[in-house]
């Protein structure tokens, strides 16, 4: 089946397969380690360390750029992961799993890293350029779904093993090799649907040839208004990065811990169901609206769309409502903001990598947006431990702001993103 013109074909589990090693690699293993007794503080330190790959990875994004076919390289990387994972479903039942999971773990981030950057690339060069703002949605939705299926369903699966077993670690056992099967599973659909042929590639690449590895990353440090562009990436996820680190705590944690007591099952049935819904259509609608009217219009209402749930976490933290039905509304209003509003950053995103030599560009910014998430994720833990939850989500609500600021003094042509009319 010829797939290259149907973007449909590839488009969603390409992204998928982005998606759902982050979603383990960076939060379902925050809810596996509390599960298996580690403290939040090392939580926070331990699994924010496993962004390094995602902050680095432009130091080898040239190589993805002059070397081979991106699709050799996701395919290569997406192989990676999947024995990864089975390995750290086999290591978390022995002695000292900690140090050997968070080591695996490394190596599958520095190739689903590897990954994204080939995946990026392979996406910017066979689509064209018209049809990119629709898909920039689509995108960031099977992105995000992904990660609900990691947030949701596997934990859901997760918590289904624990009530069964009464054995947390045979349970995160099982369910992490189940994790390595799926993603096989994707590889191979990835190998046999995504487009054989690289279009415009041959272009890029003669391009890319004719630079080295200097000349790349000069050329972005010399992009209109880099340094605005590098603080607001390096700011804007500043409460989110916090949040998402402390958030399954929050849930999991006991009542008399300040959080709202639930189990890994109903986390993951949370997420995987309402927020699932939620985050397809906020990530949908965001896509469109930027297609029809262009980024400038919608960028600041996507954004405040996106951090303005947080107040939802305020009030249960404050709160403490008995109904879970609470807790549902929040998440719902909180995934389709972030559906609705990540669009519009990822578009941005898009906008930065504009020339040549994109596929490296575009590692080099969301390699400083990886950035701008490793660090305060790292002190999120000792900062909940010292607030409390209830003042942490107001701190969360405040770092918002100062991304919110500097986003109204970036400059872009008026319509970018809006899709061309049809002649």
């Amino acid at each position: 089946m010829k797939t290259d013109n149907k973007p449909w074909f590839w488009i969603p589990l390409l992204n998928f397969a982005s998606g759902l090693p982050y979603a383990i690699i960076i939060s379902v293993s925050v809810i596996m380690y509390k599960n298996l007794g580690i403290s939040n503080e090392d939580i926070g330190v331990y699994t924010s360390l496993l962004y390094l790959p995602w902050v680095i990875k432009p130091l080898w994004s040239p190589l993805i750029e002059l070397i081979g076919t991106k699709r050799k390289w996701f395919l290569l990387m997406q192989l990676i992961i999947s024995i990864a994972f089975l390995l750290v479903g086999f290591t978390i039942p022995l002695n000292g799993f900690f140090i050997m999971t968070l080591s695996i773990f490394w190596v599958a981030a520095f190739a689903s890293a590897s990954n994204d950057i080939a995946s990026d690339g392979f996406y910017l060069l066979v689509l064209p350029e018209d049809k990119q703002s629709f898909f920039i949605g689509i995108r960031s939705t099977f992105y995000r779904l992904s990660m609900l299926a990691g947030n949701g369903l596997v934990v859901l699966f997760a918590g289904y093993l624990e009530h069964k077993f009464g054995d947390n670690t045979k349970a995160w056992s099982y369910t992490m090799i189940c994790v390595g099967l799926l993603m096989t599973f994707i590889t191979l659909y990835n190998f046999i649907f995504t487009p054989k042929n690289e279009i415009n590639a041959v272009t890029t690449k003669e391009t890319a040839h004719s630079q080295d590895f200097a000349t790349i990353f000069i050329s972005f440090f010399k992009k209109k208004q880099i340094g605005l562009i590098l603080t607001f990436i390096l700011v804007f996820r500043l409460g989110e990065s916090q949040l998402l680190k402390m958030l399954s705590p929050f849930l999991l944690d006991s009542k008399e811990l300040g959080g709202m007591g639930l189990d890994t099952e109903a986390v993951g049935i949370i997420y995987g169901t309402c927020g699932v819904a939620a985050l397809t259509i906020g990530g949908i609608l965001g896509g469109i609206a930027i297609s029809k009217q262009g980024l400038t219009k919608w960028m600041f209402p996507m954004f405040l769309a996106m951090h303005l749930p947080i107040l939802g976490f305020i009030l249960l933290a404050f709160f403490h409502p008995t109904s879970i039905y609470y807790i549902y509304a929040v998440v719902i209003v909180e995934q389709f903001g972030y559906g609705f509003g990540f669009t519009a950053f990822m578009m941005y995103l898009i906008h930065v990598a504009e020339g040549e030599s994109k596929t490296a560009h575009y590692a080099l910014a969301t390699g400083f947006m990886a950035l701008g998430m490793m660090l305060p994720g790292m002190l999120s833990g000792f900062i909940q431990k010292y607030l409390g939850y209830q003042n942490f989500f107001i701190w969360v609500l405040l770092a918002t702001i100062p991304g919110l600021i500097l986003s109204r003094f970036l400059t872009f042509p008026k319509d970018f993103g809006k899709k061309s009319e049809e002649v």
